[in-house]
């Protein structure tokens, strides 16, 4: 619905030509130093390149603390977030403190009825657990904001352990320790560690006091890198920036993945998804088996997708990767009817000035409403809204944004202008949830749009698809795109995007919807495909792609991914 603006991202020859002579391809040397690679030290993708887990603030006193507790008997209790990071994570906690000793289990809130974090709810589940009533409890992918709950926690006697990596709020809660990359003071120079990044580093720190205690020899214990496929996927699940480090988290998971060391769960996960372990790339985790685990925390109940991940019952799994496939396959279809939806609401918003979008039904089913947004924020390139009823006069919403509009800084603007009409709010700049008094909606739209313009001084936002200029024609092939495949891309690194001018010989609709293309490009002949794009084209293109592979009756060939086309300018 909105065209975008293509751009070719600033090149880096220095960089590029360092690369290439240490040895790297010289297509993914020029990728890799646009997107800030500066030589070899930047891709250390071995174990030995990880940061130690010592920079991280209470490693430490935490990892203490959990020996110190695993030696006494003490009961843990994990308690995980509803999401991809948050189930990856819980896994990675109860794996690992189980292998060295723990008397563990855990414990997932329901989003619809208790809410995020460790809330005082939660800890009153948390008393009546089916294995008693435990001694400490551990947060994974939540905690940091969760001041009340620690207090009921501790009034409960209970202590607290806060892992996560969320951004804290102007109080911190009164855990014993919290190991967050992001709390004040945290100098641990990667602050983009996802929630299962942040407990596999205190694993890592647990393992090392008990290497010191003697209870295991020097380089003896579980072997931690056996979790690595779990860290892969809650990292990639959860769109955290691939920086150097996460890429190595990654590539560590992916490579035992492609090796077949992977867990049960996960194994299962790959084949109800139809996709091949062995060739398994950040896309798969991202697109096919992270939304599966999701879906439960939507639907129904996170502990399926958990419980997939901890199980080392190949059957089990299977069952229960079924169950989730199914899970998925339910939401795939009540977030397109609330798509429909929305985008018949929305007919006419093209000639009303709103810099944002908002949209609302009582019918709405709350664990997708985030989906509608983002759906629709691609579409229309502007911060979206979708709310759903969740209870007397009451309405949850969840936001996604663009790059110009801190999402959360407008809700807080709101906030200030419109007293009492949110009750509550939270999020960064790109997603926010919300809660709002349905009675203030239509007043709510309006402070929201105006918000938006007061402060990026603009009612209309364009989107840009940066590229990485012509794909040389001698990569152009199936082979290179084997390779691109075999990298780990994702947010803050993103896939390589490529714009060349094509003449199209052939063009027809699949399934009434995505574009079948047969593009010329000099001698050389492409199949690519737009998906989701049913108007055709004009004979000659500019075109924004991705180079893929096609199988086909066991052949591979190369195909090309159109993001955008529009007319080549003579």
């Amino acid at each position: 619905m909105v065209t975008p603006k293509l751009v070719t991202r600033p090149s880096n020859p220095p960089a590029t030509e360092a690369l290439v002579a240490a040895g790297v391809h010289p297509l993914l040397a020029r990728l890799w130093a646009a997107r800030g690679v500066q030589g070899l030290n930047d891709i250390g993708q071995q174990w030995a390149h990880l940061i130690p887990p010592q920079n991280l603030t209470h490693v430490d006193e935490a990892a203490n603390w959990l020996a110190d507790a695993i030696a006494a008997g003490q009961k843990m209790l994990v308690v995980a977030d509803y999401d991809c990071d948050g189930a990856t994570a819980c896994a990675v906690a109860v794996r690992a403190l189980r292998s060295m000793g723990a008397h563990v289990d855990y414990l997932v809130p329901n989003r619809f009825e208790t809410g995020y974090g460790l809330s005082p709810e939660v800890v009153a589940l948390a008393t009546r657990h089916r294995n008693g009533k435990p001694d400490l409890l551990i947060t994974v992918d939540n905690g940091i904001a969760s001041v009340d709950g620690v207090e009921a926690a501790l009034a409960e006697g209970i202590e607290v352990l806060v892992t996560d990596h969320h951004l804290p709020g102007d109080v911190l809660p009164r855990a014993r320790a919290i190991v967050n990359p992001n709390q004040p003071g945290c100098g641990f120079p990667s602050k983009n560690l996802a929630g299962v990044g942040v407990i596999f580093y205190l694993m890592l720190a647990l393992r090392a006091v008990l290497r010191q205690r003697g209870v295991y020899p020097a380089n003896g214990g579980p072997r931690l890198d056996n979790l690595a496929d779990l860290v892969a996927l809650g990292t990639v699940a959860d769109v955290v920036k691939l920086d150097g480090n996460n890429r190595l988290l990654v590539t560590q998971g992916l490579q035992k993945m492609r090796k077949g060391a992977l867990h049960a769960g996960l194994r299962a996960l790959f084949a109800v998804a139809g996709r091949n372990p062995a060739q398994a790339n950040a896309f798969d985790l991202g697109f096919a088996i992270g939304p599966r685990i999701n879906a439960a925390g939507r639907l129904a109940d996170m502990s399926l997708g958990i419980e997939c991940l901890i199980t080392d019952d190949e059957n089990h799994a299977l069952q229960l990767a079924r169950e989730l496939d199914h899970i998925n396959q339910q939401r795939r279809g009540i977030e397109s009817t609330m798509q429909d939806q929305a985008l018949a609401s929305l007919e006419g918003i093209e000639a009303a000035d709103r810099a944002s979008v908002c949209v609302y039904h009582p019918d709405w089913h709350q664990g997708v409403v985030g989906l509608v947004a983002s759906r629709l924020k691609e579409a229309w390139w502007r911060p979206t809204l979708a709310f759903a009823r969740s209870g007397d006069d009451e309405l949850r919403g969840s936001g996604r944004s663009i790059p110009d509009v801190h999402l959360r800084d407008v809700l807080d603007l709101v906030s200030k202008r419109l007293p009492g009409a949110i009750l509550k709010f939270g999020g960064h700049a790109m997603a926010a949830g919300l809660t709002l008094r349905e009675s203030a909606y239509e007043h709510f739209q309006t402070a929201f749009d105006e918000a938006v313009k007061t402060l990026t001084g603009k009612s209309h936002f364009e989107p840009v698809i940066e590229t990485d200029g012509s794909l040389e024609s001698g990569y152009a092939n199936a082979e290179v795109a084997g390779l691109l495949l075999q990298q780990v891309w994702g947010a803050g690194f993103p896939a390589p995007v490529f714009r060349d001018t094509f003449r199209v010989a052939h063009q027809r609709l699949l399934k009434d919807k995505h574009l079948k293309l047969s593009l010329e490009r000099g001698h050389q002949r492409f199949d690519a495909i737009w998906f989701n794009h049913p108007q055709t084209l004009p004979e000659t293109i500019d075109a924004a792609y991705r180079l893929d592979q096609n199988v086909w009756n066991g052949m591979i060939s190369a195909q090309l991914i159109i993001e955008y086309a529009g007319p080549a300018e003579c």
